[in-house]
């Protein structure tokens, strides 16, 4: 075991050797270093600290047959040569790839097998190029897609069968469409909707199963409808509501009083 620890290996576990490696060059300039920074070692730090050391070295390992080499190879890389990264058996290879290359490359992966490439993928991309993603099996990467697809695209997401991507679309959609969600199943996403409705609105939720959306209410509802929950069956709906009606505005002194 000790042994093993003390030794560089390869990605096949195979006992580096600097004496057969193509770069035993650059050991004396100080561009590599066993166990430290080296191409040929299985632990993507040591390949990670090589190629930022030799950074023009990247372009021939692209193909490389070790996924980490790869992965990170494309960090450093001609963009040129990633295009055909894209279709890299490994997603962290297609990412790397997708990042450093123009948007419109990122849109061939917008359907990636691999959800933690769609969702950083989401993250790349902005307006009618998440459209096709509102879809996504995986809910994080809908998730992604509605806090950033543009207001006006979102009303596929609002009866999105997870509550967590309801309540960033209460929070983001056209006011005027807020109506259409006071009726959510989920009391999390009625009280970001009754947060944003207006006060002459909120008399569509004052019966609300959840004791927070009726709190709410009960905060900045029309005064002419507090009555109601003033009797309400929580006692910190009721107090908010007996707060605000027992506030009654000042008559208007007369003049010379």
């Amino acid at each position: 075991m000790t042994d093993d620890i003390d030794k560089a290996r390869d990605w096949l576990g195979n006992e580096v050797d600097c004496g057969t490696c193509t770069h035993l060059g650059l050991r004396a300039s100080g561009g590599c270093r066993l166990m430290h920074a080296c191409v040929n070692d299985r632990y993507a730090r040591c390949i990670d600290r090589f190629f930022n050391w030799n950074p023009v070295l990247a372009d021939a390992y692209v193909t490389h047959p070790h996924f980490e080499v790869r992965a990170i190879a494309a960090n450093h890389a001609n963009v040129f040569l990633l295009p055909m990264l894209l279709d890299d058996a490994e997603e962290t290879v297609r990412w790397n790839a997708a990042r450093r290359l123009p948007k419109r490359f990122a849109l061939r992966l917008r359907s990636d097998p691999h959800r933690e490439v769609r969702m950083r993928v989401a993250t790349l991309l902005d307006g009618e190029e998440l459209a096709p993603m509102m879809s996504d099996e995986d809910y994080y990467v809908r998730l992604v897609v509605a806090s950033r697809i543009a207001p006006a695209l979102l009303g596929g997401l609002m009866s999105d069968d997870e509550p967590e991507v309801r309540r960033v679309v209460a929070l983001r959609i056209p006011h005027d469409w807020l109506l259409g969600m006071v009726t959510d199943p989920d009391g999390t996403v009625r009280l970001e909707i009754a947060r944003r409705l207006s006060p002459d609105s909120l008399s569509l939720l004052r019966r609300d199963p959840d004791w927070r959306v009726r709190y709410e209410v009960a905060s900045r509802i029309m005064a002419a409808e507090l009555a109601e929950l003033t009797e309400d069956g929580d006692s910190m709906v009721q107090e908010a509501a007996r707060a605000r009606a027992a506030i009654r505005p000042e008559r208007p002194r007369e003049s010379g009083t």
